[in-house]
This record gives C-alpha cells, structure tokens and sequence, in this order.
C-alpha cells in the first residue's frame, strides 16, 4: 500500500494530507519523507502537503460551524450562559492554540472547537496554516 502512495507523488500527498486533517487516524509526516528521500523536490511537496492539510482542518472548522449547535446542545450538553462564556475565553486565549493543529489527536478538534465557538476565518487560517507549514517545513529539512 505504501508504494501505492508513493507511486502517485504530489496527488498521493495531497490526498493523504487532507484526510490525515480530519478525524482519521491517519499521518502524512512519512510520505513526504519517502517523497524527499526518493529526491522530489522537498519545496513543492511541502507546499502540497501544507495546502492538503490546511484544507482538511477547513473542512472540520466548517463541520463545527454548521454541526456546532447540534454538538453543544444535544452531546455536550451546555447551556448558552456556559457557551457564551467558554466563546468568550476561547477568542481571549484559545485561539492561539490553533497554531499546534497539527499535533496528534488535539489538532483535530482543535479546529472542530474554533468553528463551533464562531472563531473569525481569517486568524484561524493564519494560525493553522502556519503551523502545519512549520511542521512539514522541519519533517522535510529532517530528511533532507
């Protein structure tokens, strides 16, 4: 299966990128890599793989946008004096925490509480992008 993926390159990274943003417990850090090792070109598969991911972790911000109210009230069970509060706390301080999106199982819903909280798009981009292009940056510099 490995060889699968790293047959098909920039296309294979992207895909797996963007579904390694989401709730699958999947990671993207070992083709690129194989990719970088196998002597492509480590700029284009970083940009790739940083686009790929930023994509998938848009898509779950989206998913607690239109999902947000359906998770607060039916599975977490908060009332709007609670929700008010934690959005309050969360645009004070949390959203800084969007920058380690990347990291294994917090990045993901990391970015499912920023778009149910009804965090702006505009710094939620600009701290999840930098951070997954920070992390593919230094995942390929390591195997360059």
């Amino acid at each position: 299966m490995e060889q699968f993926f790293i047959d098909h390159g920039l296309l294979a990274l992207f895909a797996l990128s963007f579904l390694a943003s989401s709730v699958l417990p999947l990671g993207s850090e070992w083709l690129l890599v194989a990719l970088v090792l196998q002597g492509h070109d480590p700029f284009p598969a970083v940009i790739v793989a940083s686009v790929g991911n930023y994509l998938g972790a848009c898509t779950t911000y989206a998913i607690g946008i239109w999902g947000g109210a359906f998770l607060v009230k039916k599975i977490v069970r908060i009332d709007e004096q609670q929700l008010g509060r934690a959005q309050q706390l969360y645009q004070r301080y949390g959203s800084w925490s969007l920058f380690f999106s990347w990291l294994p199982i917090i990045g993901d819903p990391l970015c499912l509480v920023a778009g149910s909280l009804g965090l702006h798009f505009l710094p939620f981009s600009l701290l999840v992008a930098s951070g997954k292009l920070a992390r593919y940056v230094a995942v390929a510099l390591l195997a360059a």
